[in-house]
């Protein structure tokens, strides 16, 4: 098991953030992830537009999961309609 840093950023309506809540923590439970952090960050002004979105509602994670089921799920989330963007960062691989 190695430690992961995934932050997701979700569309900013609230029905739409909440649907894709639902969904990702689905996801992770169904993967037998643990989950050992979990931080709604709130919404936010993106850099630039995704979908046509100029604000998104960031979720930051911090899991402890088995590498092959990290790759497994970005094509699971690329699908879920509610996630503009996702990214997992190793947190063995960081230099301090």
């Amino acid at each position: 098991m190695r430690n992961y840093e995934f932050t997701v950023i979700f569309d900013s309506n609230e029905d739409q953030t909440a649907k894709g809540l639902d969904l990702i923590l689905a996801e992770l439970k169904s993967a037998q992830v643990e989950i050992t952090k979990q931080e709604d960050m709130g919404v936010r002004n993106l850099a630039y537009p995704i979908r046509k979105q100029d604000k998104g509602h960031y979720y930051y994670f911090e899991l402890k999961a088995d590498p092959s089921i990290i790759n497994g799920f970005n094509n699971s989330f690329k699908l879920m309609v509610p996630v503009l963007k996702f990214l997992f960062v190793n947190k063995n691989d960081q230099v301090s």
